[in-house]
């Protein structure tokens, strides 16, 4: 697939080899990988509609390293592109032609577990799912649980802001990340927080936090743990309407119960699901909720019992509770493992991530069954019921002619409606490529400029992952400009400094 990306520099391509050997000279030893079938395994993320191989890939295994690559990079005017594991589904870690691809993969090692503080200390490229493996001895794990939890590195976690199946009561990546060690690109090393809940100054870690490789490269992360729940019991309740499912979940937040996790799942993806991981799920149901509740026993099984009175209320046509750990687990097990099982009945498919009010998800799923009619393509629904995120998986066959332009374009409606309904363009995956020209769709100019600005105070010669996120490309001088027209200054009357 053609996406318009920033030109390509052919003075730093003229000077490829002159790089390679500097950025040897940095991460001696197999630290830089320069051969193009060693590159290909760069050359996309998990949106594989897009490719485009690197000019040079880089691997260090030290925040000085990291350092002296975007301090000579910087000077050389050379375009950098952090990359953690590869797993982001908007396009956030494709290469540039002209571009140094710098990987976390080497920074694996957890720094420090530090139970007192309920803290753990650890370098970007760890997984999401070993920092819980470290401290589960102790009875703790770290809350975010995106469904790529057993690959995705903690790094791209922080730089997407990644959520998971129990974001609705324990919060996002923002909500459980307390500290960062960050370079910037003229290779300066700065610490963002740390061990204690509050911090001095502006808020710089909700800054960081979602920005997507744009402002500096991590090569430390602080995670708040948590001691799990004493008990932890799931319910599986099938609905003959999605519409009824969606009233449910209104219901139940209504209500004043914070689920540790509450997913749905539509007809098509129950089935993927369903003879991917046999987790006993209903096939007659055309709507599925899978709703966790955890807390002190006594509680949870209170709240099972209001839980269950509001779903036969809704009109459940299925209701199973969960008796033991295992089937617990198995519940969730189809859900964590929707996506490759929609692999299975399709060839290709692009996940969208848009975030819209609870109250709108009916609506939202009638809008996403009249544009797969549109495009005559189908479309496997799988949601964040809880806090409004929806996975809509468009299915497509790339091999057939027109079907990825279809595919892109039902996508960006749905997105459009997103907005429409009051929510947004992006709930955990990030905007990368996927939908970055929909932020005028959400964004006012001005709005963009704004946020550009800041990324000019970090990265002022734009060279930290361009292309991505911001729809037109200025350079910072071009947005410190006053727009003259017809010989006046908008707003006259203000004064200038």
């Amino acid at each position: 697939m053609a996406i318009m990306m920033p030109a390509s520099d052919q003075a730093v391509l003229a000077r490829r080899s002159e790089i390679v050997a500097a950025l040897r000279a940095i991460v001696p030893g197999e630290g830089v990988i320069d051969t193009p079938a060693e590159m290909r395994a760069y050359e996309s993320d998990g949106l594989t509609a897009y490719r485009q191989p690197p000019m040079v890939v880089v691997l260090p295994d030290t925040t000085e390293q990291v350092s002296l690559i975007l301090k000579y990079c910087a000077a050389q005017g050379i375009k950098v592109v952090p990359r953690g594991s590869g797993t982001s589904l908007s396009g956030g870690a494709l290469p540039l032609e002209d571009g140094v691809l710098l990987g976390l993969g080497k920074f694996k090692r957890i720094r420090e577990i530090d139970f007192d503080n309920r803290v753990v200390v650890t370098e970007p490229g760890v997984t999401n799912l070993a920092i819980s493996q470290a401290v589960a001895h102790a009875g703790f794990y770290y809350a975010p649980d995106p469904s790529s939890q057993i690959a995705c590195s903690i790094g791209g976690n922080v730089a997407e802001n990644s959520g998971g199946v129990h974001c609705l009561k324990y919060g996002m990546t923002t909500n459980n990340v307390l500290g960062c060690e960050i370079v910037l690109m003229s290779g300066e090393i700065l610490r963002i927080g740390g061990k204690g809940c509050e911090n001095p100054g502006y808020d710089l870690m909700g800054v960081i936090t979602g920005s997507e490789g744009l402002l500096g490269v991590i090569t430390e992360i602080t995670v708040r743990i948590l001691q799990k729940p004493e008990t932890a019991r799931a319910l599986m309740v099938g609905f003959a309407q999605v519409e009824a499912a969606g009233e449910c979940v209104a219901r139940i937040i209504g209500a004043g119960i914070i689920p540790g996790g509450m997913e749905m799942m539509d007809k098509p993806a129950i089935h993927a699901a369903e003879a991917f991981v046999h987790a006993g799920y209903p096939l007659d149901v055309d709507a599925l909720l899978i709703i966790e509740l955890d807390g002190p026993k006594i509680e949870v099984d209170e709240l099972i019992t209001r839980v269950e009175s509001i779903a036969r209320g809704c009109g459940s046509v299925t209701l199973q509770i969960s008796n033991s750990e295992a089937e617990r687990n198995l519940f969730w097990a189809g859900r964590k493992a929707a996506f490759p099982a929609v692999g299975r009945i399709s060839p290709d498919y692009l996940c969208m991530d848009g975030t819209i009010p609870r109250g709108a998800l009916p609506k939202a799923l009638a809008r996403i069954r009249e544009l797969g009619e549109k495009y005559q393509l189908g479309c496997a629904n799988v949601f964040h019921a809880g806090d409004g995120n929806l996975h809509p998986l468009i299915l497509y066959d790339a091999n057939k002619p027109g079907e990825i332009e279809r595919a892109e374009a039902f996508g960006a409606d749905i997105l459009r409606a997103c907005v429409e309904f009051g929510g947004v363009l992006t709930g955990e995956h990030g905007v990368g490529i996927e939908k970055r020209d929909l932020m005028p769709d959400m964004f006012s100019e001005i709005d963009l400029n704004q946020q550009q600005r800041l990324k000019c105070a970090f990265d002022a010669q734009g060279l930290l992952n361009p292309g991505k996120v911001f729809p037109t490309l200025h350079r910072c001088a071009e947005l410190g400009r006053m727009h003259v027209h017809a010989g006046k200054l908008a707003f006259p009357d203000l004064p200038r400094f």
